[in-house]
């Protein structure tokens, strides 16, 4: 949206739904690791080497989601900000109608009277002027830091388990329980965002985030 400078204080940090994908993400991270564990096999050694893999894995992608929440919180503001430039250099209303309408939902801008564009041309023509050039604010670092945590934090509850209980297989099993019972929970918080019965949508996560984790063992990631 062009007019991100009054909306962006009302704007959380993260969205419901990123916040559901990133924990999502990190499940299926680590259960690409702790999937993997063999009962026949398993001992104090190799949970321990799956341990720091699984842990130093989701810190790297932590890191990197947040790098790319960044990027991408400023592509979108620079994608605005060149909008709201070019709509302000337009000598004639109609020459901007195009780039408003283009700003705006398709919902929105279908209803929308040429006359009524022509009202939002004048009021973005009368604010003063725009920074030169699109920025990272404050919130954008909040988002990036708050992406991170919840890629690397959504590790710690499947591999508590392996740290506090001797016995690895019964660690393993304990493991996999808290590990469906959090992709239950985010596929019910998915289902409550999007207005869906949240118990279905719960029980298909589990499914689909079982059946991503066998895809990406079975492919060697």
């Amino acid at each position: 949206m062009m007019a991100d400078n009054s909306s962006q204080s009302a704007k959380r940090v993260l969205e419901p739904i990123e916040r559901i994908s990133e924990v999502l993400f990190g499940l299926i991270m680590v259960l690409t690791f702790t999937g993997s564990l063999s009962v026949a096999d398993i001992g104090r050694e190799t949970v321990r080497t799956m341990l720091i893999a699984a842990l130093g894995c989701n810190l790297a992608w932590g890191i990197i989601d947040g790098v790319f929440y960044l990027m991408g919180c400023l592509a979108e503001r620079a994608r605005s900000l060149m909008t709201l430039l070019a709509v302000r250099e337009s000598s004639d209303p109609a020459q901007a109608r195009p780039l408003i309408a283009a700003s705006l939902p398709p919902l929105v801008a279908s209803i929308l009277q040429p006359t009524e564009i022509d009202a939002i041309y004048q009021r973005l023509a009368e604010l003063p002027a725009p920074v030169p050039r699109a920025g990272l604010r404050k919130g954008d670092w909040l988002g990036a830091a708050g992406a991170f945590l919840l890629v690397f934090c959504s590790t710690l509850p499947v591999v508590v388990p392996f740290v506090v209980m001797r016995d690895a297989v019964g660690a393993l099993r304990v493991s996999n329980a808290i590990a469906v019972g959090l992709l239950f929970f985010t596929g019910y918080r998915f289902g409550r965002a999007v207005g869906r019965n949240p118990w279905a949508i719960g029980t298909a996560m589990v499914v689909l985030g079982s059946a991503l984790v066998g895809v990406t063992i079975a492919l060697g990631g």
